[in-house]
């Protein structure tokens, strides 16, 4: 998971409304107008850009990885939206419920029996930064398949121990490469990087890789609250 920019991140709608710096009237744009002007940016554009983006996502086809001579131990940074909880590992449950015909209460060891995922991805933050990170942990497409959905599910929501939540379309979820880890670099997922288990995939903006995630809900319908920082208006989609 990683914070929304403020003025770091060079793509971001408001700097790039800031590099217009005036109105169509030619008046410098106010804090409150900017912010004004964002939002409405924001509400046109996240339709289109949510389709173009869906079209453009390859659901299944897997995003090059790298050697684990890349990995860049330093880069990861470590962000959180409130506080680091504190998790007791033995009443541990990961939950898989919603829209499905076999509920899921699995205890960790159970979840690190299940067939193991390691890869070398890049982590990309909607900040600006990125690092080289290999993870591990169970395929998301496999916790999914053992719940088995009812059909129509099309969403995912994923709720975590520090009151995060997010919200995948059901692809994305689905995808080869999207896992809920629990090893980081070789070695067990370090608790400020989100153990017991994370999110981690090359297809999604860093904000949608919640860590000390507790339960997954599968659903046919978004709900009202899509996730922490898409109701503060940034992009849901968020592919990469």
């Amino acid at each position: 998971m990683s914070l929304p920019p403020n003025s770091a991140n060079p793509l971001s709608r408001r700097n790039l409304l800031r590099l217009a710096g005036y109105s169509a009237g030619g008046m410098l744009l106010t804090g409150a107008s900017l912010t004004l002007l964002e939002n409405l940016a924001g509400r046109a554009t996240e339709p289109l850009n949510q389709k173009l983006e869906e079209l453009l996502f390859q659901s299944q086809m897997p995003v090059p990885e790298f050697p684990v001579s890349a990995i860049e131990p330093e880069n990861l940074i470590v962000n959180t939206y409130g506080f680091t909880p504190e998790i007791n590992l033995t009443s541990f449950r990961l939950t898989v419920d919603g829209e499905v015909g076999n509920p899921l209460a699995l205890d960790l060891a159970t979840v690190q029996r299940m067939p193991r995922k390691s890869m070398v991805i890049r982590h990309v933050c909607v900040e600006g930064w990125a690092a080289i990170v290999q993870w591990a942990g169970v395929p998301l497409r496999d916790l999914i398949q053992l719940a088995q959905p009812k059909p129509g599910v099309r969403y995912a929501y994923f709720f975590s121990a520090d009151g995060y939540y997010e919200s995948w379309d059901l692809a994305s979820c689905l995808h080869p490469q999207t896992v809920l880890a629990y090893e980081k670099n070789g070695a067990p997922l370090p608790i400020e990087n989100g153990a017991p288990l994370r999110l981690a995939s090359p297809i999604k903006l860093g904000y949608k890789l919640s860590k000390w995630v507790t339960r997954v809900t599968l659903v046919s319908q978004l709900r009202s609250r899509r996730g922490y920082w898409e109701d503060q208006s940034y992009e849901w989609f968020a592919g990469l």
